[in-house]
């Protein structure tokens, strides 16, 4: 009797998280503000040079070097927003140099996604550790709230690093080994960080960084953001001061193994490119359905390019729900689009949506659609570059979750030679790693690259799932 009481409680509770944490975001609407109608597209633009200027961050390993760079030159403030985290050597180098980083004064506020942070398990410790810590706050953004199911996809997707006012980093990789791996390294993750340089510190004001720092501030005041740890036991706190000395002395190890990593006199502003202006934008911070604020952006943009429009993204999945915000006024002469192939992604429910959507932007006249094949890698960026000089890069993925579910940043820069770097990056994707997708939905053949096979098995699954996600994409 017992275990049948609990077998329906189960029932009930499963149906309860379904209808409230699923099928109630397809009919819930978006409240509407005046966002979308009252910013003007040219506020992105300047014919003046911008107090910011950019580095970009591409391969795995040096991006993983920037944010230890980043992390041992603070002098102040370090904040710092993130996704996921993953265990092993680059998270263990991460909160090592954290904790080295604020013995010496620097004070730290850490922002992990509720849900997706990770610190369980072994890492648990983690959480307390930083709690212990009179210079380090960490919070976590939306919290598992096992009878609000409808807070279970407001989910934190932002990558940020501030560095005092004078840099920050932004990009599309979490921590992880994956994001800053070797060559060779199977199941690496490729993306792209940049580095923003304030060269006036005396007008933080004038600085995107600035923008930056109010949301990050934004985020980190709001209710959705709470202490990883209200109340430290006195057994937690010993476990936390005990994982401190281990951090501590984890790091003196990694430094002794691997110095090529540590202190190095990375000269940023050397390494720059000079922008015309950067912008900051977000998604809103609120539950439920968003009101699709950078979708906007990047739809509005698009529309006003004449030249060239590249998009760069690890999943496309263009609902109608997304496409009711496309006026249909493209106009640039040339649109291309770059994605993971069935053999390179990883995301099997994204791939299961974009293939619904596949053959209809191939057999576009006006778009190229290309692949991108791994098969041992894959495309996690996030970029979008129109007309040579405007490009976006930061968190958002060309999909419904990113659209409407998600917390989102991305900086927009006006620079003809951060756009012209961009480009040159994804044809260097297109060329040696990609296949252009015919408008048959076969692929045009290359001279330098193969079309990767792809198990019987993976096919099957994707096309089955892709049967059931047909009616929940709104969720991808």
């Amino acid at each position: 009797m017992f275990a049948k009481f609990l077998s329906l409680l189960l029932f009930f509770y499963v149906l309860y998280a379904f209808l409230f944490g699923v099928i109630i975001f397809h009919f819930h609407q978006p409240s509407t503000s005046h966002y979308l109608n009252d910013l003007d597209i040219y506020r992105f633009y300047s014919e003046s040079l911008s107090q910011d200027r950019v580095v970009l961050v591409e391969d795995r390993v040096e991006s993983g070097i920037a944010r230890i760079n980043l992390i041992e030159n603070a002098q102040h403030t370090l904040d710092i927003s993130y996704h996921t985290l993953h265990s092993g050597m680059a998270s263990d180098i991460f909160f090592s140099s954290l904790v080295v980083a604020t013995d010496r004064g620097v004070h730290i506020r850490i922002l992990l996604d509720g849900m997706f942070h990770n610190l369980r398990g072994s890492l648990k410790e983690i959480l307390y550790a930083f709690s212990s810590h009179p210079n380090i706050e960490l919070k976590l953004y939306e919290p598992f709230e096992p009878l609000q199911p409808w807070t279970w996809n407001n989910r934190l997707h932002d990558k940020l690093i501030l560095v005092d006012n004078e840099l920050a980093m932004i990009g599309g990789r979490n921590i992880g080994d994956k994001y800053f791996a070797p060559k060779g390294y199977v199941g690496a993750s490729n993306d792209r960080d940049l580095v923003i340089i304030n060269t006036n510190t005396n007008q933080p004001v004038g600085s995107v960084i600035f923008d930056m720092k109010i949301y990050f501030d934004t985020v980190w005041n709001h209710e959705y953001s709470e202490n990883s740890v209200r109340d430290l036991s006195k057994k937690q706190q010993e476990k936390g001061l005990k994982m401190l000395l281990n951090l501590r002395q984890q790091l003196e190890s990694y430094q002794d193994r691997y110095p090529e990593i540590f202190q190095r006199n990375i000269q940023w502003i050397n390494q720059s490119i000079p922008t015309n202006y950067i912008s900051f934008i977000h998604n809103p911070i609120k539950r439920m359905n968003k009101e699709p604020w950078v979708w906007f952006e990047l739809i509005t943009l698009a529309e006003h390019a004449e030249q060239s429009i590249w998009i760069q993204s690890p999943y496309l999945i263009p609902t109608n729900e997304m496409m009711h915000f496309d006026r249909n006024n493209l106009r640039a002469a040339e649109i291309n689009m770059i994605t993971n192939s069935l053999a390179a992604t990883n995301n099997k429910m994204a791939y299961s949506g974009y293939i619904w959507y596949r053959d209809s932007i191939a057999a576009n006249q006006d778009v190229q659609l290309y692949e991108y094949q791994g098969p041992t890698e894959q495309l996690h960026t996030k970029t979008y570059v129109f007309d040579n000089r405007i490009s976006m890069v930061g968190s958002f993925n060309l999909d419904p979750r990113s659209t409407f579910l998600s917390t989102e940043s991305m900086v927009v820069i006006d620079s003809e030679p951060l756009a012209t770097m961009l480009i040159d990056k994804i044809k260097k994707d297109i060329k040696y790693n990609s296949l252009m997708v015919a408008h048959d939905g076969t692929y045009h053949p290359s001279a330098l690259v193969e079309a990767e096979e792809v198990s019987k098995l993976k096919t099957i699954l994707i096309r089955v799932i892709s049967i059931p996600m047909r009616f929940f994409q709104f969720m991808l």
